[in-house]
């Protein structure tokens, strides 16, 4: 096994360098950028990546990086100065004794590319999508593959003492709250503390070691990407293939690794572009990714969770975290998703009465929990005595009936979602605050698609029988929306089996043939001798993190799930059994146009709960 593995980590080493003596994709010295839009990047020589400025989104603001230029979203892939984005009219200068030079639009200047020894012949950007400095010998002197971000491209090794780092959210390129690292020989990947350095121990492991000591020895892991797309690590002369590449097709696709903001690693493919046409509206398609569930990964005493304190977490269908507040809590910056949650309402333990019934009330959601921010344990409490226990407590913030009644205080910490908890939670909010958020309804716009589905909602959501009705009418809106072809849905009667599984449109609709019956007759249908509704079938979609299936898995609407995730969650609190929960028309709107937070709504039919338990 080591003669095989050996030889070919060396040709992993070697092969960025083979390509330097290429003749393409080279850029002489005295060669300079400047930080505008319509500035022309370098370009390797299949064009397939870009080294230049890289403007942010809706911003002034410019970073100098490598991307693939063939994608539509010219995904970036590495980067110098996430930390300090450059201003407009910034430049970049390729000089034979320093590299290459960043000057300020004051005349400022930085090296990129320290340190160099020798003297710069000229530079390459490679098909690999390395930027090499080389001198009069074609011997490298510099290359980007030797500095770290996030992302791991195909031929790319991250030796002893390297690491990944993770970038603060998806448009904030500076340092990140994650990287992979070893601790006792393990190779795993951390948090880390920001600002600072220091490690917190591993929420998921990568590889695992038989070596001993402190962790700040030398090792002999490497992670490396090889050119068909497999991952690997590198330990002792043994090699562990942790995602799978192909090695027939490895030239027709883009791969890369990254680490993403939110701490999980992702094995990305995109198929390449067509010769003389375009990519079009493909999107990057994940072939792997750890932990598979990191809302439930990262439990630690002393630290936020994935979300930041007060927030909910929960996987979407990409296995990524999404982050909320829970009601009644709002975000604390909103230019920051990770600084956390605040309450929108302060609880006084001095000033108000020991009674606080006629104060306080709870939202009830089931099946989250904060499971590091206990601090009293209650048993044996049914939901009437674990809400009392924390309305006479000033103290108490939300109570978990989960067997025991545990109470917590703020700031609440790791918060998820986990539909394994069968629990209940009982948030705390003020009566005061609530009873004045209560403006008059605006005046619906029936020519607004986007809010048309969930006006009906909040206006028909008034009972059980209506609720079945109008999903069926919210389902229709999202086929019209993201112009899905099956357009017949809305005569699908509320039917659907249930087995623990959500079902695309199409298996509903041949599921139902047989069944339809006139509307009003009622809103459950017999499939394999079981009943259901399609309340049922719509929130499942969702727990299940399986949006996809209410799209009939559209590439176009998956590519914008949030939006889509959106709307099914305001729609979901439109038609909440108890009135008290549903929003407001003002809110709705609000919610919809992502102007208010839109949280992590309760089970839509609770009272119906316990008939749907055995199905």
């Amino acid at each position: 096994m080591a003669a095989f593995v050996l030889p070919h980590l060396f040709f992993l080493f070697v092969l960025p360098y083979f390509s330097v003596a290429q003749t393409n994709g080279i850029v002489k010295v005295g060669a300079t950028l400047t930080a505008t839009e319509d500035a022309t990047p370098w370009l390797s020589a299949s064009g397939d990546f870009a080294f230049g400025f890289h403007r942010l989104d809706n911003k002034d603001l410019f970073l100098v990086s490598i991307w693939y230029d063939q994608v539509p979203d010219k995904t970036v892939v590495w980067y110098a100065n996430g930390d300090n984005p450059a201003p407009r009219g910034s430049k970049i200068e390729l000089t034979a004794d320093r590299g290459l030079i960043f000057s300020s639009p004051q005349g400022e200047q930085t090296s990129i590319s320290d340190p160099i020894i020798g003297v710069v012949a000229y530079g390459v950007m490679n098909d690999t999508g390395n930027f090499v400095l080389v001198n009069k010998n074609s011997e490298p002197l510099w290359q980007s593959f030797n500095q770290f971000t996030d992302t791991l491209l195909p031929t790319q090794i991250m030796g002893n003492g390297k690491f990944l780092s993770s970038r603060q959210s998806e448009s904030n390129f500076s340092q990140g709250r994650f990287q992979p690292s070893r601790l006792n020989g393990d190779l795993g990947l951390r948090t880390v503390n920001i600002p600072g350095n220091f490690l917190n121990d591993p929420y998921y492991f990568l590889s695992t070691g038989t070596s001993s000591g402190s962790g700040s020895g030398p090792s002999s892991d490497t992670l490396a990407f090889n050119k068909s797309g497999y991952l690997s690590i590198f330990r002792d002369g043994h090699e562990l293939v942790l995602s799978q590449g192909d090695d027939a097709r490895a030239y027709d696709f883009y791969h890369r690794v990254t680490l993403n903001f939110d701490g999980v690693l992702t094995h990305y493919s995109h198929p390449k572009a067509k010769t003389g046409n375009s990519t079009g509206t493909s999107i990057w398609t994940v072939l792997w990714t750890v932990p598979a569930n990191i809302c439930l990964s990262i439990v630690k005493n002393a630290a936020s969770g994935v979300c930041g304190y007060n927030r909910i977490c929960r996987i979407n269908i990409d296995q990524r975290p999404e982050c909320e507040c829970p009601r009644p809590f709002s975000l604390l910056d909103p230019a920051d998703d990770y600084r956390g949650c605040v309450p929108d309402f302060v609880q006084d333990c001095v000033n108000e009465p020991s009674s606080a019934s006629n104060l306080y009330d709870f939202y009830v959601v089931t099946n989250i929990d904060w499971p590091t921010s206990d601090y009293d344990q209650l048993e044996p409490y049914d939901d009437v005595s674990c809400k009392e226990a924390c309305l006479t407590d000033c103290m108490c913030a939300v109570a978990i009936l989960r067997g025991s009644c545990w109470k917590k205080k703020l700031p609440l910490s790791n918060g998820r979602l986990d539909t394994s908890l069968n629990s209940k939670a009982f948030i705390k909010f003020k009566k005061t605050n609530s009873s004045s958020q209560n403006p008059a309804l605006p005046v619906p716009d029936c020519n607004n698609q986007n809010g048309l589905v969930i006006l009906m909602s909040a206006f028909l959501g008034t009972s059980v029988f209506v609720n079945f009705i109008l999903i069926s009418v919210m389902c229709l809106g999202f086929l019209l929306i993201y112009r899905n072809k099956l357009t017949t849905i809305g005569k699908a009667e509320s039917v659907v089996e249930r087995n623990l599984r959500c079902y695309t449109f199409k298996e509903l609709l041949d599921a139902t043939e047989g069944f339809k019956e006139e509307l009003g007759r009622g809103s459950f249908g017999i499939i394999g001798g079981e009943k259901a509704i399609l309340t049922y079938w719509a929130y499942d979609c969702y727990e299940e993190g399986m949006l996809h299936a209410l799209v009939e898995n559209d590439a176009e609407a998956i590519s914008d799930r949030k939006k889509l995730e959106r709307f099914l969650i305001v729609a979901i609190w439109c038609i909440q059994e108890d009135p008290s929960l549903r929003p407001t028309m003002k809110k709705v709107m609000l919610m919809l146009e992502g102007i208010v937070e839109v949280t992590v709504p309760p089970c839509p039919h609770p009272f119906s709960a316990m008939g749907r338990s055995g199905a």
